[in-house]
C-alpha cells in the first residue's frame, strides 16, 4: 500500500491541487499506520525549487480534497488521513556530503603542506 501511494500521489497531487504555492514535487516516502487509517507522506519540492514550507501549507490545505480523489482513484473502503511532511533527509544528506568533501580537501591541503616542509 505504501509503495502504491508513493507512485500514485505525485500525479494525483499535480492534477488535483490547484493551490499556487504547490508546484512539482517528489514523494520520497509514505509510512502507513498498521490499521491503514493514517499515512505520513514525505516530500521535497522537485529539484529543490520553491519553499518547502509553502508547499506544506498548500498540501495541508488540500489534504481533504486529495483524500477524496485518492478514495475514488484507488477504490478504497478505508482511505487514510494524509499527513504531509517535508523530507529533510535529502537536504541533510547533501549537507553531509559537502562537509565530507570539505574535510577531504582540507586533509589533502595539510598533506601537501607537510610534504613541502620535508
Amino acid at each position: 500500500m505504501e509503495e502504491q501511494l508513493k507512485r500514485l500521489l505525485p500525479d494525483l497531487l499535480r492534477r488535483e491541487v490547484k493551490d499556487p504555492r504547490v508546484g512539482l514535487l517528489t514523494v520520497t516516502a509514505v509510512e502507513m499506520s498498521r490499521d491503514l487509517t493514517h499515512a505520513r507522506v514525505f516530500f521535497t519540492p522537485f529539484a529543490g525549487q520553491g519553499d518547502a514550507n509553502e508547499y506544506l501549507a498548500g498540501l495541508r490545505g488540500a489534504a481533504g480534497h486529495v483524500r477524496r480523489a485518492l478514495r475514488h482513484e484507488m477504490r478504497l473502503r478505508v482511505t487514510p488521513e494524509l499527513d504531509f511532511r517535508i523530507d529533510e533527509s535529502v537536504e541533510h544528506g547533501a549537507r553531509l556530503s559537502s562537509l565530507i568533501a570539505e574535510a577531504l580537501a582540507e586533509d589533502e591541503r595539510r598533506h601537501e603542506t607537510s610534504r613541502d616542509d620535508e
